[in-house]
C-alpha cells in the first residue's frame, strides 16, 4: 500500500531556509564591498573634477587653491562630504556648487606640494585617497 504525501516535510524546509539564509548572507557581503567601491570610485571622480578646477582658478589668480596656507598639510574635516574644508573648496573653486555630494561620503582639502603645485586629499575615516598636480593617485 502506498500513501501520498501533500506538502513539504520538516526537513524539507529547514534545508530551505538554511540555503536562502546562506544566499542572503553571501549577498550581503558583496553589496557592502560593492557600495564601497563605488563611493570610492564617485570619491575620485569628484577628486578629478577639483584637479580641472585648479586648473581654472590657476589661469585666473596666477597660483593654485589651497584650503590650508603657509604650506600646512590639511587633514579633511569630518562632516560626511559636508565638512567646512569641502565646503571652502566648493565655495572657491565651484562657486559654491554642490560638487563634494554627501552621498560619497568623502570629505576633501587641497594643501602645497612640493614644487609648487597641490595634493588634493579625500577621506571617509576608513579610506584615505591622495591625487597631486601630476595625476598621481596615492592611498594610505
Amino acid at each position: 500500500m502506498t500513501t501520498k504525501s501533500s506538502g513539504f516535510s520538516l526537513i524539507e524546509l529547514i534545508v530551505v531556509v538554511a540555503i536562502i539564509g546562506i544566499l542572503s548572507a553571501v549577498g550581503t557581503t558583496f553589496y557592502g564591498s560593492y557600495t564601497q567601491s563605488a563611493k570610492k570610485t564617485s570619491a575620485k571622480n569628484i577628486m578629478q573634477q577639483i584637479a580641472l578646477g585648479q586648473t581654472e582658478y590657476l589661469s585666473s589668480y596666477g597660483t593654485y587653491y589651497y584650503t590650508e596656507t603657509g604650506g600646512a598639510e590639511c587633514t579633511p574635516s569630518a562632516g560626511g562630504g559636508n565638512g567646512a574644508t569641502s565646503n571652502d573648496i566648493e565655495t572657491n573653486l565651484f562657486s559654491g556648487g554642490d560638487i563634494i555630494t554627501s552621498e560619497a561620503r568623502f570629505d576633501m582639502c587641497v594643501e602645497t606640494a612640493a614644487g609648487g603645485g597641490y595634493i588634493i586629499k579625500a577621506s571617509n575615516g576608513s579610506t584615505n585617497i591622495t591625487l597631486d598636480h601630476t595625476g598621481t593617485w596615492g592611498e594610505y
